[in-house]
């Protein structure tokens, strides 16, 4: 069997919150003017990405795995992870507020809801004019005056908002309360999860007057009250694998492409490139593919000497 780079069909999800940029921006065929987010490859349940080009179009990513777990996972992932593929790769269009939320660990994920935990990081691709997050306590906090001000509808206010700018990054580790800001599209990079405890929506209703589900009871125990330094510094240097993170679940690195690259990955696990600026060649053997701005490739753990050719910012992603 010949293997190759491969693309995945997006699994898009409607959100109070979301817009339109993931297709006026990143060019997702969207059904609605709330698009919040595009699964660029899951095997979350329910929601299990599919091939969508070479011979193994139509199949999904957990078939694969099982034909040939060696091949596309790598004999590290498999040590580390099982066969399970233990990421998710989003993109994220932010057109209002996201509600104040985090994430349980491993092992408060795994008691509660036999899930992973979800320690994730954000790429700011696109940023309207003073566009903020929101990412841990300003100060050192405890539950008591958690409390206190969530019952006061009050809770933006002990917290940490940060202006940003294309380019940001920031790590969350489990924890870690925080929002996306209106007007702010970004890349995320997480564990293989969806768990989620929502402790704020701003009151927010949808089109049938609902208000959403809050976990204010689970999140207790799973806060981080301490502050956090979430936001990453790294450096950019042309043609050259830059580490941005470097965690127990995923490394990440950037990719600043001028031209020619000739890059090489180890066959003991995948790989998985993000484009969130421009366009690019891969030549693998004999073949030549084109990628654009919102194209999240797969690279089988079987592949290890690539040529990469255009003006491309790539984030390269491995475990």
């Amino acid at each position: 069997m010949k293997f190759y780079p491969l693309t995945f069909e997006p699994i898009l999800k409607e959100r109070i919150w979301g817009g339109t940029k993931l297709k006026t921006y990143l060019n997702k065929p969207i059904a609605s003017d709330s698009t919040g987010e595009s699964w660029e490859l899951s095997t979350v349940p329910n929601d299990v990405s599919v091939v969508k080009n070479g011979v193994f179009k139509s199949k999904n990513v957990n078939e694969l795995i099982q034909l040939y777990p060696n091949e596309f996972l790598g004999s590290e992932t498999i040590t580390r992870f099982g066969t399970e593929f233990p990421l998710l790769f989003k993109f994220l269009d932010a057109k209002q507020d996201l509600s104040i939320q985090l994430h349980p660990n491993d092992e408060l994920a795994k008691k509660r809801h036999n899930s992973f935990g979800k320690t994730e990081m954000w790429y700011v691709m696109q940023v309207d004019e003073g566009a903020k997050i929101i990412v841990g306590f300003e100060k050192d906090s405890n539950p008591e005056e958690y409390q206190k001000e969530l019952d006061r509808k009050n809770l933006v206010s002990i917290l940490k908002q940060v202006e940003v700018k294309v380019g940001d990054v920031f790590f969350l580790e489990t924890g870690t309360i925080h929002a996306i800001g209106a007007g702010i599209v970004i890349a995320e990079i997480q564990q293989t999860s969806d768990i989620t405890y929502r402790v704020y929506d701003f009151d927010r209703e949808d089109v049938n007057g609902v208000k959403r589900e809050l976990h204010t009871e689970l999140a207790l125990e799973a806060i981080n009250y301490k502050t956090t330094k979430s936001q990453i510094e790294y450096d950019t240097k042309i043609n050259t694998s830059n580490n941005i993170v470097d965690c127990a679940y995923f490394k990440t690195n950037i990719i600043p492409l001028v031209e020619v690259y000739n890059w090489e990955k180890t066959k003991e696990a995948f790989t998985v490139l993000m484009c969130t600026k421009g366009a690019f060649e891969i030549e693998y053997n004999d073949s030549i593919t084109t990628y654009k701005m919102g194209d999240t490739v797969l690279l089988p753990a079987i592949l290890d000497k690539i040529k990469l050719k255009g003006n491309a910012t790539l984030l390269e992603i491995s475990i």
